[in-house]
């Protein structure tokens, strides 16, 4: 879906999740992933259409250049997370759009490591997602040293495959963390 992407509307739409299924560009051709100089950013095209409904913003996202070329599969999953997006609270839509553009100004490697790390963790079973997710959150919080130790502990080790390892290592390495938010924190306040 990234690869894509109409050239107004890169990202609209998209969940946190890349999509998996994204075209993969040929060899030695550039890969598509990134805003280019003169698209739009997700949050961008959000505020700009934020004040219609529903079903004038999925108007307006199928009048966009490069729209109507997509394959019909990416056109309705486009039009899916418009969907999404809308049905969220202003602070989980906020969350998901701040996640968005922060991937967005990922490099290239950085982001192919985030999409194969995201590919892997997808394929886990739920029950070992959820430890993964769980491990991931409370890694994060830490400082690198601290973060380093507990992931060549012999403990984790035993506690988690080299595949869901080298996931957690991925993801804390390239994911665009937003700030940890706690109860009494304050809206600005974070890491």
């Amino acid at each position: 879906m990234v690869a894509a992407q109409p050239a107004s509307m890169h990202k609209v739409g998209q969940a946190p999740r890349p999509a998996v299924n994204a075209p993969r560009p040929a060899q030695g051709q550039k890969q598509g992933i990134g805003p280019k100089a003169n698209q739009e950013h997700l949050a961008q095209w959000m505020n700009r259409h934020s004040n219609l409904p529903l079903a004038e913003q999925q108007h307006a996202l199928e009048n966009e250049p490069g729209f109507r070329d997509l394959p019909s599969q990416t056109q309705q999953r486009m039009r899916d997370r418009l969907t999404q997006l809308n049905n969220m609270t202003p602070e989980q839509r906020r969350r998901i759009l701040e996640r968005t553009e922060a991937i967005e100004h990922l490099t290239p490697t950085q982001r192919q490591q985030w999409h194969g790390a995201m590919e892997q963790y997808s394929g886990l079973p739920e029950d070992r997602r959820r430890m993964v997710a769980r491990a991931f959150r409370d890694l994060r919080e830490m400082p690198q040293p601290q973060r380093q130790a507990i992931l060549n502990s012999d403990r984790f080790r035993g506690q988690f495959s080299d595949q869901e390892r080298n996931t957690i290592s991925d993801l804390l390495a390239v994911e665009p963390y937003l700030p940890v938010r706690r109860p009494n924190d304050g809206p600005s306040f974070g890491k």
